[in-house]
């Protein structure tokens, strides 16, 4: 909840002056509501929230063609960052110096096959309500052993 006197918002924990009377940055915290209300002071329902992502406004959606296609963008984007920690195993392959094992092919298969699943999920929504409520699936990996981290980069010798 907020406040307003005449109109104008009154912050909490700011101080304010109304009839040439200042009152310190607690006042309205510390007010009880009788005493809020001899000033004039009225409380007002907080504005209801909405994913900005979705909506310009409470009850106000963005245009379904816009943001799938945002939606897409950043569904690629999450697809090429997991993909990312593997390329060197891919890069290291295509050199020839080692083979890419099984277990990296199957989850970098897994991750394109997610990322398209949920490219179809956005395309299918046919309201912005329907695309804000999708929720996109991911595969998960154990976290890397120490014989699986890529190779650090070479440090330079310090002079």
């Amino acid at each position: 909840m907020s406040f307003q006197i005449n109109g104008t918002p009154l912050p909490l924990d700011t101080p304010f002056t109304h009839d040439d009377i200042q009152y310190p940055a607690n006042w309205l915290r510390l007010a009880s509501p009788d005493e809020r209300a001899a000033l004039g002071i009225v409380e007002v329902a907080d504005p209801q929230p909405y994913d900005d992502r979705f909506y310009w406004g409470p009850d106000l959606p963005k245009d379904l063609a816009q943001c799938q296609a945002l939606m897409v963008a950043q569904v690629k984007a999450t697809a090429g960052s997991m993909l990312a920690a593997s390329d060197w195993r891919i890069v290291r392959a295509a050199e020839g110096v080692k083979p890419v094992d099984e277990a990296t092919l199957a989850e970098r298969a897994a991750i394109r096959a997610a990322s398209n699943t949920n490219e179809s999920a956005i395309a299918a929504c046919t309201s912005v309500e329907e695309l804000a409520a999708l929720s996109l699936a991911w595969p998960t990996r154990e976290p890397l052993t120490a014989n699986e981290n890529p190779p650090a980069a070479p440090v330079a010798p310090s002079i």
